[in-house]
């Protein structure tokens, strides 16, 4: 029988999506800490493994209060661990699409492929938000994942964060922002 207080795993054709948790700092931290995964936005790089604990102890308070967060993505052929991401719920009311890869796996549709079961997943959980991913403007790999997504860029809107101006790339208009 399955405990209901566990989150399941998500599978999809070639990743199982786990809610992340302790036993996941080393290989989270693995990635948070390379700064090529953070080339974009170098000041988020977690240059210790205390913030990429804290960062874990958010999402699990996420999950704990809405249900859904962000998800450690493993093949499902051998269990590497190839990043993390998935959506979770934000103020003020939309799904904060999120992924981050570990550079070895650039390239292969796994951000895509993450970010399809987010969506379902978010969409299912609560249709009503708007799912978003704010995207820095030279980011163009995440750009097109964004677009294939079918996520319409709404343009260059202030993140709900810092305020810091992002594409919003949205699954519908917004009324925020």
């Amino acid at each position: 029988m399955t405990d209901p207080s566990v989150p399941q795993p998500v599978l999809t054709e070639r990743l199982e999506l786990r809610a992340v948790g302790p036993a996941d700092l080393a290989a989270l931290y693995a990635i948070t800490s390379d700064p090529a995964t953070w080339r974009h936005h170098p000041e988020g790089r977690h240059t210790a493994p205390g913030v990429t604990e804290r960062w874990i102890e958010r999402c699990t308070e996420h999950r704990e209060s809405t249900g859904v967060s962000y998800w450690m993505a493993r093949l499902r052929s051998d269990g590497t661990v190839v990043g993390v991401g998935g959506a979770q719920r934000q103020n003020p009311g939309f799904w904060n699409l999120y992924y981050r890869l570990a550079p070895a796996h650039w390239g292969n549709g796994y951000a895509t492929e993450l970010c399809r079961a987010a969506i379902r997943t978010a969409v299912r959980q609560d249709p009503d938000l708007p799912v978003v991913a704010w995207i820095h403007a030279h980011n163009t790999a995440s750009r097109a994942v964004a677009a294939r997504l079918g996520l319409r860029d709404l343009g260059l809107r202030p993140e709900p964060w810092k305020h810091e101006p992002m594409h919003a790339y949205a699954d519908r208009d917004l009324t925020f922002g």
